[in-house]
C-alpha cells in the first residue's frame, strides 16, 4: 500500500509539471504572438473605415493629395437619386480641376460593380450637362458635383444592382476617396450611373 500511494504521489508530480511547462507556453504565446506552424485560426477581418462625417472639420488632417472629398447629402424623387459631392482645398497650394469626379461603386464585400458613368446626365435626366470649365481653388475653397442615377428596374429577368459604397477621385489617375452615399446606390438594372462636371461651389 505505501508504495502504491508513492507510485500515485509521483505520478502526479509528473502530471503538475507537464500542466506548468503547458502554461508557460501558453503564456510566452500570448504575450509574443504565435511562433511557428499554422496559426490557431484566421484573423479578424480588417475594419471599414468610414466615410468622415460631414461635422468634422474638413480642414483639419488633409490627406496628403491635398483635397477632401465628401459627400453634402442626397435627394430622391419619383426614382431618381442626387446626391451632393464637395472637394475642399485643404493642402497649402492652389489646386486646379478641368473635368468630371471619377467614380467606382462597390458592393458590401468592398468589390467593384460594372457600370457605364456617364460624364454629364443626358442618359439619365437633364440639367446637369454643362461642359467642364478650369476650376482654381485656394485653400479653404470647394467645388462641387452631383452624381445621378436612376432606381429603375426595365427587365425583370435581369437582377438590380445596388451598391454600398461610393469612392470619388477628383480626376482620372488621382486617389481616390470613399464619400458617404446617403443610402444604397440602388440603379436597378440600368447599368449606368452619371456625374456633372466639377465646378466652383457659390456659397
Amino acid at each position: 500500500m505505501i508504495r502504491q500511494t508513492a507510485a500515485r504521489r509521483r505520478a502526479s508530480a509528473a502530471v503538475a509539471a507537464v500542466a506548468a511547462v503547458l502554461l508557460l507556453a501558453a503564456c510566452t504565446i500570448g504575450e509574443e504572438g504565435y511562433q511557428g506552424g499554422d496559426p490557431p485560426g484566421p484573423p479578424p477581418p480588417p475594419r471599414v473605415t468610414a466615410a468622415p462625417s460631414a461635422s468634422i472639420d474638413p480642414l483639419a488632417n488633409c490627406p496628403a493629395s491635398g483635397v477632401r472629398i465628401r459627400s453634402t447629402g442626397g435627394d430622391a424623387a419619383m426614382g431618381l437619386r442626387a446626391l451632393g459631392v464637395e472637394l475642399i482645398n485643404c493642402g497649402g497650394r492652389p489646386y486646379q480641376l478641368n473635368g468630371y469626379p471619377v467614380l467606382w461603386v462597390l458592393d458590401e464585400q468592398r468589390k467593384p460593380i460594372i457600370l457605364s458613368v456617364v460624364n454629364g446626365a443626358k442618359e439619365i435626366t437633364s440639367g446637369f450637362d454643362q461642359p467642364p470649365k478650369p476650376v482654381t481653388l485656394q485653400w479653404g475653397e470647394r467645388a462641387v458635383a452631383t452624381v445621378l442615377w436612376r432606381n429603375l428596374v426595365t427587365d425583370s429577368e435581369v437582377v438590380a444592382t445596388a451598391g454600398a459604397y461610393l469612392t470619388v477621385a477628383p480626376a482620372a489617375g488621382q486617389p481616390a476617396q470613399e464619400i458617404d452615399p446617403d443610402g444604397p446606390v440602388d440603379v436597378g438594372n440600368t447599368g449606368r450611373i452619371g456625374v456633372s462636371a466639377w465646378r466652383a461651389a457659390t456659397t
